[in-house]
């Protein structure tokens, strides 16, 4: 229907107070035999059935004046009564989620995701949808402006008015924030890039701002001008605590704690701040791989059920290789930071015995009711398709610079995919990544695949590693906190000797509460389970911050006895001590070889 009316719909914020948006949908000629609406049952970008419609709090349709009766088929399904001339749906959305999936309204601010506000027009999906974004009433919200991606219609920049979008899919692709937030923009390759701020903050804008071009000009020369979008936003909720993000065609949505950001007077970039600019790498790069490449089961995307792929641990973890390693070529962390970075996210491998039993083609499959739904066991059953996905990633891309000599790399593949699918809407199919691997090397790699994808070997970290002047050492945790990455304090010797429980503490007001039992651990040996609280060893009291030094006592072999609360009743173990696990890495630059390091410099494409 060439000239279709557009599916029109408005969005106020019609009780701050209550957390409560008004969203209304309207048809102009509904479906005769009865009008259906639906909300989605997940976000894109979020592989977990969320359910959306369960905040709708009530419903109502209208035909002009005239009451229309409205009731639902299932869970995220309303179907009006025939009704003749135009239709509306009425909903009232409860809005107190602060992330960056759903919807959060309250004085201070309103942020919407639109899967989890816009209802589709069953039948009518790929028509042009047009959006009235209304301001709450009163006095206290007289600063509040608009940030978002859509397209205006009849509003003023930043302002509140008519926004347009061609069809359903693009209109639940640009999330829109409302409220007194900070706003910065900044050019990156000629495009408009805009950062607002939502929330108390004291972040030096300025360096946020030409922090994140450096950023964002990387990304585009990887994958080579022009951008595909005509401006981009980053929409950042600073809160006390919380981190995530969740991509869009031309935006993404943000959550950090205001700490994350960076500070006026600031030198060298915190840890807390590398982590905030490679979330903004991460959801960046999605601008390319998975918000336009993407898999053939998201082709189109059906969202009132699960979209199967095996491809998470590309579009996810390919992804996540890159985000850091973007930083170090946009010269925003050292060399020295980016192998610390990288020793970490060996180390989280290492310390996920999953590993050994879930490959990461599972992962990615079974993202829908695992990655999502962690417990208790998952670290022994389970691996991150992030984490694991973007190791394999800095494997395929060292092992094609060395098979190929430097004449190909993991960069060349992804503009490859930019080219034959970014760039067309085809989506990939389960092999078209590795078939297309083979193509751009002209080399064979499915031995690689079948071992990284298909199988739970362990990855060939350390030889490849070596092949770029990197080495690899293994030792056991310091403590609790230590995340590897950086040298060990204490001397090696003593170090060997120390010993673990084998499972993660939480702070419990009684002691140390398990949160993780690991395989293989002394814990686990003893009989201890996840949600025992540990409040003795030996006759001494231990919580979660002292649990260390009470550990520091034994060495291998020691036996002693252990309290521990399991529900209410009081539990006596005896435990056999254990040495630390060889999971805590450390990368190193081996200075000597020469050829080695000229590769390394190709790789993170360093100056010099």
């Amino acid at each position: 229907m060439p000239n279709a009316a557009p599916i029109r719909y408005t969005i106020v914020p019609k009780s701050p107070e209550a957390h409560v948006f008004e969203v209304t949908c309207t048809v102009d000629d509904p479906d005769p035999n009865g009008q259906g609406f639906a909300l989605p049952a997940w976000a894109p970008g979020s592989y977990l059935i969320r359910d959306f419609a369960r905040n709708v709090v009530a419903a109502e349709a209208r035909s002009g004046r005239r009451p229309v009766p409205v009731g639902k088929i299932d869970k995220h399904t309303w179907v009006a009564a025939p009704a003749r001339g135009p239709l509306t749906l009425t909903l009232q959305v409860y809005a107190w989620d602060l992330s960056v999936r759903a919807a959060h309204l309250d004085a201070s601010h309103g942020f919407f995701n639109g899967p989890s506000v816009f209802v589709r027009a069953l039948g009518k999906e790929t028509r042009t949808c047009e959006v009235d974004i209304r301001a709450p009433r009163g006095l206290r919200y007289r600063g509040w402006r608009v940030a978002t991606t859509m397209r205006r219609r009849r509003a003023p920049v930043h302002g509140f008015g008519l926004y347009r979008a061609a069809s359903y899919d693009e209109l639940i692709d640009h999330p829109v924030e409302m409220g007194p937030f900070t706003l910065a923009r900044f050019e990156a390759r000629g495009v408009p890039h805009d950062i607002a701020i939502s929330g108390r903050h004291d972040a030096d804008v300025e360096r946020l701002r030409g922090d994140l071009r450096r950023l964002c000009e990387s990304h585009i020369a990887l994958f080579g001008p022009p951008a595909p979008m005509r401006r981009y936003l980053f929409l950042v909720t600073a809160a006390s605590e919380g981190y995530g993000g969740l991509e869009h065609r031309d935006s993404t949505a943000l959550l950090c704690s205001r700490e994350d950001l960076p500070r006026a007077g600031m030198r060298e970039a915190s840890e807390a701040y590398r982590v905030f600019l490679g979330l903004c790498s991460h959801e960046y790069f999605h601008t390319w791989n998975v918000k336009r490449i993407k898999p053939a089961a998201f082709t189109p995307y059906d969202l009132g059920r699960e979209n199967y792929t095996r491809l998470l641990w590309a579009f996810e973890g390919i992804t996540s290789y890159y985000d850091d390693l973007q930083l170090a070529r946009a010269g925003l962390v050292s060399e020295s930071d980016y192998l610390e970075i990288l020793g970490r996210n060996i180390t989280s491998l290492l310390r996920t015995a999953g590993r050994m039993k879930q490959t990461v083609e599972q992962a990615s499959f079974d993202a829908w009711i695992k990655y999502y739904r962690p417990d208790e066991n998952s670290p022994n059953t389970q691996v991150s398709y992030y984490l694991k996905g973007s190791l394999i990633a800095l494997c395929l891309d060292l092992t094609i610079r060395g098979r190929t000599r430097g004449r190909s790399s993991l960069d060349d593949l992804l503009r490859a995919l930019w080219n034959e699918y970014g760039k067309t809407g085809l989506g990939v199919p389960e092999d078209g990544i590795e078939r297309l691997a083979e193509r751009v090397a002209g080399i064979p790699l499915r031995t690689f695949f079948d071992r990284a994808l298909r199988s739970t070997e362990e990855l060939p970290l350390r030889r490849l590693l070596a092949s770029v002047g990197i080495d690899m050492q293994l030792r056991p945790a310091e403590s609790a906190t230590d995340k590897g990455g950086k040298p060990a304090i204490i001397p090696p010797r003593e170090l060997a000797s120390r010993v673990t429980l084998g499972a993660r503490v939480i702070d419990d007001a009684a002691g140390a509460r398990l949160s993780h039992v690991l395989d293989g651990g002394a814990a686990q040996a003893a009989g201890l389970s996840a949600g025992d609280v540990l409040v003795a060893i030996d006759g001494f009291k231990v919580s979660a911050a002292n649990l260390d030094r009470r550990l520091a006592r034994y060495r291998p072999g020691d036996v002693t006895t252990l309290h521990a609360f399991r529900s209410d009743q009081l539990v006596e173990f005896t435990i056999a001590m254990r040495a630390g696990a060889l999971d805590t890495c450390t990368l190193a630059v081996m200075t000597s070889d020469r050829a080695a390091a000229k590769r390394r410099r190709a790789w993170l494409q360093l100056r010099g």
